[in-house]
């Protein structure tokens, strides 16, 4: 008995030890989710903005997926894994041809970052035709 209760002891003592030294996961902080482009003229072509994430964890933050709502927007991001501290952009394009009037669309972001390490990005803006400018 006395030997199962030393054995016990030891394990325990073990794994709070062990949990102790884990560093905290990678964590997410994006400057703004949101981004308003106001209004584009649809003549000027693409629009882009950048949103900056930076990797406020012990952990290299890694972005594995971004996912656009839709085919006329195009995102591209840092690729390598983010250090702790440091930060990587996801740069999101918005073709306006063929799509005037208002829009909203989102981009689904995917990492190994803190909670679900999902998040979600929007951007919005208001395309107009050149005939609808001169107006």
């Amino acid at each position: 008995m006395k030997r199962i209760l030393s054995v016990l002891t030891v394990i325990l003592f073990t794994a709070g030890i062990v949990c102790a030294q884990q560093k905290e996961a990678a964590i997410t902080v994006v400057d703004s989710a949101s981004y308003d482009f106001g209004i584009i003229n649809e003549e000027d072509g693409p629009a882009s903005c950048t949103f900056t994430v930076m990797n406020s964890g012990e952990l290299p933050l890694v972005i594995s997926r971004v996912v656009p709502s839709c085919g006329c927007t195009t995102p591209d991001w840092t690729k390598e894994p983010i250090a702790p501290g440091k930060t990587g952009d996801i740069k999101v394009t918005f073709n306006p041809q063929g799509r005037p009037g208002k829009f909203v669309k989102t981009i689904n972001v995917y990492s190994n970052g803190k909670a679900n390490g999902s998040y979600l990005l929007t951007i919005r803006g208001n395309v107009v035709s050149a005939g609808q400018a001169e107006k």
